[in-house]
């Protein structure tokens, strides 16, 4: 149990192979130093994994951790946290989702559930107020994800003899077939990335329900309130949080990413695409969108609703618009939507799918893997697309990423990933500080992960993309920012509202001009912090989070240890990966991107990332092997 409120104080090891569960121990110690969601799986992870394990072993772990403001009211605060091996990288991974599931593990009464072992045939696990129930799957085997869930509902409902109120999380054919990107959805929100729906179905776990009357404690009710009530004020009154994203969604990237270069066109040879238009956020609000949509207890609502075969169903954001549109040559917007939806009913990551289908393109353009498929020749993808899903004539190749398929093949120079996991659909060569971020990014070609200091470089504010000067230091202060975040059960898009307004209001003022040339000078001031970030022992308006944590928790928090977790999560799960083999030889990109200039007439328009990593490891306290030293995690309390 614990002493601090939020939190449910209690966190279950599932052992699948004998069907029983016990308490694992999570002291408040260890909620002082990890707080929850991905730090807290990454510690677990890291206090259970030897290195020998793979991620289809039985004794791979599934962490699924909640934060402490999960369940709350916190704004945007109900996300989960899937941690594990990822089949696609082979080391430690995460997936974050903003389905319910996480809402409902918690009023179960679990912070977190780690899942051992495997299923001995297909099987679905109940959980309600404190209790497991196995279920037989073998009726659920094959379905997608919507029918899946509905399948479940009706058994709930059925089984209590009313409406059940519940949480799933379900793998579609993709995830049973061990597709390597293969996601797991709870309602329609995907835990896309690292294959995490691939481990489910390698354990025969098609699906969790969790449900229950539990409601986590409050520290502080007054206070808490009324902080959330201003700093959704805050939110909804901020160019990007409470403009931008309601009324455009993610998709209004799309033509500011064009603007600066950064669209990934045609498997990332280039940053701009020509039909950028026909794909953009503009073009989804005025000819498809339906109406807008949120994750539970979100007031920003960037989610989109847009009609598939008479369905009212989730929209495609920008990963998906910019990576099946621009990458693959596709100008169709209602192709986009429809495959949007058709990937998540099959469980399948939208981004890794549309990275490993513009390799295979150029692969078969330059003669190296005869596979029929070519850039803007899109009418046969559903098609492709469910073979993957099935694992059938090509689909099975292509289900193994494209990393593994340029090791095969060749075309490792435009094999487009980090680690082995695709790139996001920001072409780097014009965002230096965003590709350093998906070389050094612990789980592999991850834009937040990563840090997204494109954020900096053009998508809100307007430093100098080309540039490396002070980007090292920004990239491990907005990693370190992003993982603390993420652990509180927020999501990151709250931290748009952390970028001063007045300067997005008028991003062509001598102010804001004057801010963004200075910004890259900073990186000493930046870097003093972030060795030092008990300088900042107090807490500031503009960043809520610390107030939340310790008004909702009772946890004595304040922006300098808040920071603090957050660079103890990014150096345990680099810690993890170390044992996996990890090092500065994996932080690395295509050549492509480093040795290519995205425009033949500027030589600077590549990402110059050796230069970077240096000062990145020397900024972190690492050694030059892109490693945390034993001082270093002794320093941290990780040790």
């Amino acid at each position: 149990m614990t002493n601090y409120c939020g939190y449910m104080g209690r966190v279950a090891l599932l052992d699948l192979s004998a069907r029983k569960a016990e308490n694992y121990i999570w002291t408040d110690l260890a909620r002082e130093k990890y707080i929850g969601g991905k730090a807290m799986a990454s510690k677990i992870l890291y206090d259970n994994l030897t290195g020998k394990e793979t991620p289809f072993d039985p004794e791979n772990l599934i962490v699924i951790a909640t934060g402490p403001l999960t369940g709350t009211g916190a704004p945007s605060s109900n996300r989960f946290d899937i941690s594990s091996l990822s089949p696609l990288t082979g080391i430690s991974s995460s997936s974050n989702c903003g389905g319910n599931f996480g809402h409902y593990l918690k009023k179960a009464g679990f912070d977190a559930l780690i899942l051992r072992g495997r299923c001995d045939k297909p099987t679905w696990v109940e959980i309600e107020n404190g209790q497991f129930v196995f279920h037989d799957a073998d009726a659920l085997w094959g379905m997608k994800v919507t029918e899946t869930q509905e399948a479940l509902q009706r058994t709930l409902d059925a089984a209590h003899g009313k409406p059940v109120r519940c949480g799933m999380a379900v793998i579609g054919p993709a995830g049973e077939n061990l597709v390597r990107y293969a996601s797991v959805m709870s309602g329609e929100r995907a835990a896309g990335r690292a294959g995490m729906g691939a481990v489910f179905g390698s354990k025969n776990l098609k699906a969790l329900s969790a449900a229950g009357d539990a409601i986590p404690s409050i520290y502080d009710k007054n206070r808490a309130a009324a902080h959330r009530k201003k700093w959704v004020g805050a939110i909804r009154s901020h160019p990007l949080t409470g403009r931008q994203l309601p009324k455009l969604g993610t998709a209004g990237l799309v033509s500011s990413m064009q603007m600066h270069g950064l669209l990934s066109t045609r498997n990332h040879a280039k940053g701009q695409f020509d039909s950028f238009e026909a794909v953009s956020g503009e073009a989804l609000a005025e000819e498809l969108n339906l109406s807008n949509n949120g994750c539970l207890g979100c007031p920003i609502r960037c989610a989109r609703r847009v009609s598939v075969d008479g369905k009212k169903v989730k929209g495609p954001e920008l990963e998906t618009l910019g990576l099946l549109g621009g990458n693959i040559e596709n100008p169709d917007l209602e192709k986009i939507c429809r495959w949007n939806y058709e990937l998540d009913e099959l469980g399948m990551d939208t981004i890794s799918t549309a990275g490993t289908l513009a390799w295979a393109m150029e692969a078969n353009e330059k003669g190296l893997w005869e596979n029929g498929l070519a850039f803007g020749e899109t009418d046969k993808l559903s098609r492709v697309f469910d073979d993957i899903a099935h694992r059938r004539g090509i689909g099975a190749e292509l289900a193994e990423g494209s990393k593994r398929l340029s090791e095969k093949y060749g075309g490792k120079e435009f094999a487009i990933h980090s680690k082995g996991m695709e790139l996001a659909a920001y072409e780097p060569r014009r965002a230096v500080g965003q590709g350093l971020g998906y070389a050094v990014a612990n789980r592999g070609g991850c834009h937040l992960n990563g840090g997204y200091l494109v954020v900096l470089e053009g998508l809100g504010l307007d430093v100098n993309g080309q540039t490396p000067r002070g980007k090292a230091d920004f990239c491990m202060f907005m990693q370190d920012l992003m993982e603390a975040i993420s652990m509180s059960g927020q999501c990151l898009f709250t931290s748009y509202g952390i970028l001063p307004a007045f300067l997005l209001r008028n991003p062509n003022g001598a102010l804001a001009k004057t801010v963004n040339a200075v910004i890259p000078f900073l990186g000493p001031a930046v870097r003093l912090l972030n060795k030092v970030p008990e300088i900042a022992s107090f807490n500031l308006p503009l960043l809520p989070y610390p107030y939340a944590l310790s008004y909702t928790t009772g946890l004595k928090m304040n922006i300098g240890k808040f920071i603090r977790c957050g660079e103890r999560s990014y150096n345990v799960e680099r810690a993890v990966n170390a044992r996996f083999g990890v090092s500065a030889e994996n932080d690395k990109l295509p050549k492509r991107l480093t040795d290519v200039p995205q425009d033949p007439g500027r030589p600077n328009t590549r990402v110059p990332l050796e230069r970077m990593k240096k000062t990145y490891y020397r900024a972190r306290g690492w050694e030059k092997n892109g490693l945390p030293s034993e001082k270093k995690l002794r320093k941290l309390g990780i040790r």
